[in-house]
């Protein structure tokens, strides 16, 4: 299975834990606002490790990704670009790199909402993980500044400390991140069907399909229209913002709940139990 990254939080120690269930979050689009991989390239440029021309390529796909979801040839081209720029490049820098991307750039892009969400199932006692294919490193440290279980993510291989420019196992997406959830689930004795599973995309619906509660955040056009068709609960955070930000800013559940109510355009079907 792909490299974990496993978070130490007091709140979910094997024995504080609600045991078998789960809530498995998509980042880009999902958690975030726009793509985390586009931030890796943006600091990746300010320190000259690639052109201007190269950085404009991945500001078009960012602007792409968040006005209409992402594609399967965009996702490809940065992979294969990222992978390109990565040959030689120090694990420990990328280590590094990844808590200044969060800080300077990707805290700010999380949605209340989305956030609140994490925070209902943490508060349940259940695990919480990322499912991305963003670097491990700094999907690593995304799950770490959240207080989550831990991370999935794209694996490089590393070799005397440098990156070789390839992946180990899988890119993470689509199909990927659902094995990758069956491997986890096996690993932590989890039972899917008590499991809750969130993204914006079409390409993750076997992600969510693998899962008893599936719900759409921010979805592209496809997975708003199969959601819909298959009664999963629809999440809108991209218009309910303000909303979902009022109700992380009171200090209560209470507080959270309406922020949530008026963050998603539609619901249907079992959200996330507050039982522990």
């Amino acid at each position: 299975m792909p490299d974990v990254a496993r978070v130490s939080h007091p709140l979910l120690q094997p024995s504080a834990t609600v045991a078998g269930e789960a809530a498995f979050f998509d980042v880009d689009n999902t958690l975030m606002r726009g793509a985390s991989l586009f931030h890796v390239g943006r600091k990746m440029y300010q320190r000259k490790a690639f052109t201007l021309r190269f950085a404009a390529g991945l500001a078009w796909k960012q602007l792409r990704f968040i006005m209409r979801g992402e594609t399967m040839t965009d996702v490809n081209s940065v992979r294969d670009a990222a992978l390109a720029f990565a040959i030689g490049l120090a694990h420990e820098d990328i280590l590094a790199l990844g808590e200044e991307v969060y800080d300077e750039m990707i805290a700010s892009k999380i949605w209340p909402g989305a956030r609140a969400l994490a925070e209902q199932h943490l508060a349940s006692h259940r695990q919480v993980w990322l499912v991305t294919g963003t670097p491990v490193e700094v999907a690593g440290v995304i799950a770490s500044r959240l207080g989550l279980t831990g991370a999935l993510g794209t694996v490089g291989e590393v070799a005397d400390g440098l990156y070789t420019g390839r992946l180990v196992g899988e890119f993470l997406h689509g199909p990927a991140k659902a094995a990758a959830v069956l491997d986890l689930a096996q690993r932590e004795n989890l039972d899917l069907s008590r499991c809750w599973g969130y993204s914006d995309s079409y390409n993750d619906i076997p992600l969510l399909s693998a899962v008893g509660h599936p719900v759409a955040i921010n979805p592209d056009s496809r997975l708003r229209r199969h959601a819909r068709a298959n009664h999963w609960p629809v999440y809108d955070f991209r218009s309910g913002r303000r909303a979902a930000t009022l109700g992380l800013r009171t200090a209560t559940v209470l507080g959270s709940v309406y922020g949530l109510w008026r963050g998603y355009s539609r619901f249907r079907g079992p959200g996330p139990r507050t039982d522990a």
